[in-house]
């Protein structure tokens, strides 16, 4: 089989493949032309006709698949051993998953097993090369895995000089998802089961599974109105409420804004929340951490409404309104309601 290739791990549920699955196939499908290798992808799981069909126009030139009823749905040691089993037999230079429930649960055991390292949430990847302070060894190629650390204090960029795979988790929304060629064709490997997992790996049976849908839908919002801790309480965080309902807008926190109680979780926007690219992001009171800037900073357009002028998200708004959220946000409904008749 062919060896150092990158590969993505698929998620797969009711037919489809997942939204971030396909985002890293985007950013996989150019990493992998960069390095001058092919990009392979995993599906495991059961009923997988066609699957292939979801996958190819975004540049995949090889996908595997295992398939078997007791795959689906996801349980932790058959997808992970099937993983481990295929990397030591493929050798990829690159493995890339979701940060999902899934992804998170199951890239630590695979990179733990074949002691490869694992650098989570990334907000981008890029190749580059790397030199050792210490030995002065030059590394070519590698992955840099980059992400905020230190609570955000500093962007780091994180390599693995020498195991393999590179592995790097993703958080759905950071990566843009574009089809490479709607003609691509790639090559299709059905894989024996038996080979890759055991049945003591069956030893967890799902009886019954609930699965409840977020009624929150930022991600594909149009325009977000959304505060941090500066909006100051709960009670003023319904002005963002109504100026979202006069815009016909959905309403985001900071993560400051989430733990101080002001809104719920599913509101959050960033790194540690979702990331959002709507044609109007309108931040009130935020301060803009890199985290948060992370998850926003591709708006179409920003505006800020801070009271004050030097706040951080000020570099990357295109607007700034620079006072107090209880005095401008009713401006904002007030005229935007005159306007709109």
């Amino acid at each position: 089989m062919n060896q150092n290739n990158l590969i993505v791990y698929l998620e797969f549920e009711d037919g489809r493949v997942a939204d971030v699955s396909l985002e890293l196939l985007t950013k996989g499908r150019s990493l992998a032309s960069k390095l001058g290798v092919e990009l392979e992808a995993v599906v495991i799981g059961d009923n997988l006709d066609g699957v292939e069909k979801q996958v190819f126009p975004y540049g995949v030139d090889r996908i595997y698949k295992v398939a078997d009823k007791r795959l689906s749905p996801y349980t932790s040691n058959p997808h992970a051993a099937i993983l481990i089993n295929l990397f030591r037999e493929t050798k990829p230079q690159i493995c890339l998953m979701g940060a999902t429930c899934i992804g998170r649960d199951l890239g630590p055991r695979v990179s733990s097993c074949l002691h490869s390292g694992l650098t989570a949430d990334c907000t981008s990847l890029e190749i580059g090369d790397h030199t050792d302070p210490k030995t002065g060894k030059e590394y070519k190629d590698l992955l840099y895995q980059i992400r905020p650390a230190f609570g955000g204090n500093i962007v780091a960029t994180i390599v693995n000089p020498d195991c393999r795979p590179q592995m790097a988790t993703v958080r759905e929304g950071v990566m843009k998802k574009e089809v490479f060629n709607p003609e691509h064709k790639g090559e299709v490997i059905d894989l024996d089961v038996k080979k890759y997992v055991s049945d003591e790996d069956f030893v967890v049976e799902i009886i019954d599974r609930h699965i409840e849908n977020s009624k929150v839908n930022i991600k594909n919002a149009p325009i977000i109105v959304a505060g941090g801790y500066g909006v100051g309480s709960k009670e003023n965080f319904q002005l963002l409420f109504d100026l979202a309902d006069t815009l016909g807008a959905e309403v985001g926190a900071s993560r400051a804004a989430v733990d101080a109680g002001f809104t719920e979780h599913a509101r959050q926007i960033g790194q540690t929340g979702v990331t959002v690219r709507p044609k109007l992001y309108i931040a009130c009171g935020i301060s803009g951490q890199i985290q948060h800037i992370a998850g926003m900073q591709e708006s179409s357009i920003i505006i800020s409404v801070n009271n004050d002028p030097n706040a951080p998200i000020n570099t990357v708004a295109d607007y700034v309104i620079t006072g107090n959220i209880e005095d401008v946000v009713p401006k904002l409904i007030k005229y935007y309601k005159k306007n709109s008749k």
